[in-house]
């Protein structure tokens, strides 16, 4: 973007979105910004749907044009926001998933032990502080909860926040999967403050069901897809196993150095990790492992070859978990088709677990406010959909085998 106070940006799923703040450009034209253009959004979900490669900066512009439509419907309903808070709150959206790494949450707490992509965010937004004066002091106060408007930090980060709303709807749109489109305009339009908490009204209840079920049918069907399982899988994997060889005393290059500090890190050695997350992307990954699938380690250059031409290990998920005798025989299996050790053929047949909970009104809830001024949570809405089934956690068991196909 060059020089100029207002710039236009030429969306697919929204058409034009507008940013007319100088500190919103200068945050965008930073490198730490920047570096979203370069970390797909859906990590694997490309290899199920080739239309799935838009990136984390794509979602965090349509999360920023969806904030500012939220805001300017929260003030022309009398809402009092001033303009150091909607900047605030605009800086917020904009840079709430800065954190994310490579491939972002197959390795994330991977690459760095007990550090999730929210942390790194913060992280990431008290440099830009540092670096700009203190211009995003509120910002980080509306991210981390600690401003006393709290409808500002839930249109962040809540039940109904507008990065929900921007990723199902755009995953949804690249991906093809229809279940996913949401009425992201009626439920902006249905927002409202009561008591400084965020909620809807009576008329938005159908689309904020609407909503949930959309959340609900990506999850499964997109999000953890059984291929995209798998693949994530295999990625965590190779990096476990890379660590291995490099903590056995073995030197290994990925071809990246960002990517080399990181798979040496100790968790007791875990300074100066900021600038080096900062360089990178998915693209030292990939590279890394055109890299390692010829390197002399079979697990390492089998794993590589396999994900990157796509020869994927077979996933299962079923609602029990499975039997350790069965996986004892894949196991087995795997060690008698790549030659390999017992305890290598670990890497080719292993099992895992996802959960999902569509809504948990125990964690925070979507309140409905009627026209006679009571509020209920949405479970409790007479007739609703989600009073029961939506609101239990669905636990699926995986299983990653090789095959001799």
């Amino acid at each position: 973007m060059g020089a100029g106070s207002q710039k236009i940006i030429n969306d697919p799923v929204y058409g034009f979105i507008t940013i007319d703040h100088p500190l919103i450009l200068e945050v965008m034209r930073h490198p730490f910004y920047q570096r979203l253009r370069r970390i797909q959004q859906m990590g694997f979900a490309n290899l199920v749907y080739p239309g799935a490669v838009h990136t984390r900066l794509h979602h965090s512009l349509g999360a920023y044009h969806l904030m500012c439509n939220a805001l300017a419907v929260l003030k022309g309903k009398g809402i009092p926001v001033t303009d150091n808070e909607e900047l605030g709150a605009k800086l917020a959206i904009l840079l709430h998933d800065a954190g994310h790494g490579p491939f972002s949450h197959a390795l994330e707490n991977n690459l760095i032990e007990n550090l999730n992509h929210e942390s790194v965010s913060l992280q990431i937004m008290q440099q830009l502080n540092r670096e700009m004066q203190g211009a995003l002091d509120t910002a980080i106060a509306i991210f981390t909860n600690h401003y006393p408007k709290k409808f500002l930090h839930q249109l962040v980060s809540g039940q109904l926040d507008v990065d929900r709303m921007d990723y199902l709807n755009r995953d949804s749109f690249f991906t093809g999967v229809s279940e996913g489109v949401i009425g992201y305009d009626r439920i902006i339009h249905m927002l409202t403050v009561y008591e400084g908490e965020l909620m809807v009204q009576e008329k938005g209840i159908y689309s904020i069901e609407k909503f949930l079920v959309a959340r609900r049918l990506m999850y499964w069907q997109v999000y953890l897809h059984k291929t995209v399982v798998s693949a994530e899988s295999m990625l965590v994997k190779i990096i476990q196993r890379a660590r291995e060889i490099i903590r056995s005393g073995e030197k290994l290059s990925s071809g990246s150095a960002p990517l080399d500090f990181f798979l040496s890190l100790t968790p007791q050695d875990s300074s100066g990790w900021l600038e080096a997350f900062s360089l990178m992307d998915d693209n030292d990954i990939l590279s890394a492992l055109k890299i390692w699938m010829k390197n002399n380690d079979p697990v390492l250059s089998n794993l590589s070859a396999m994900l990157i031409n796509r020869r994927l290990l077979k996933a299962k998920l079923q609602a029990r978990p499975f039997g350790k005798d069965g996986v004892e025989i894949l196991m087995q299996d795997a060690a008698r088709i790549l030659n390999i050790s017992a305890a290598d053929a670990a890497y080719f047949a292993f099992t895992g677990e996802h959960t999902n909970t569509t809504y948990n009104p125990d964690d925070e809830k979507i309140n409905i406010l009627f026209k006679d001024g009571t509020v209920r949570d949405i479970s409790e809405v007479d007739n609703a959909l989600i009073q029961r089934s939506l609101s239990m956690a669905v636990k699926k068991f995986y299983i990653c085998y090789l095959t001799g196909e």
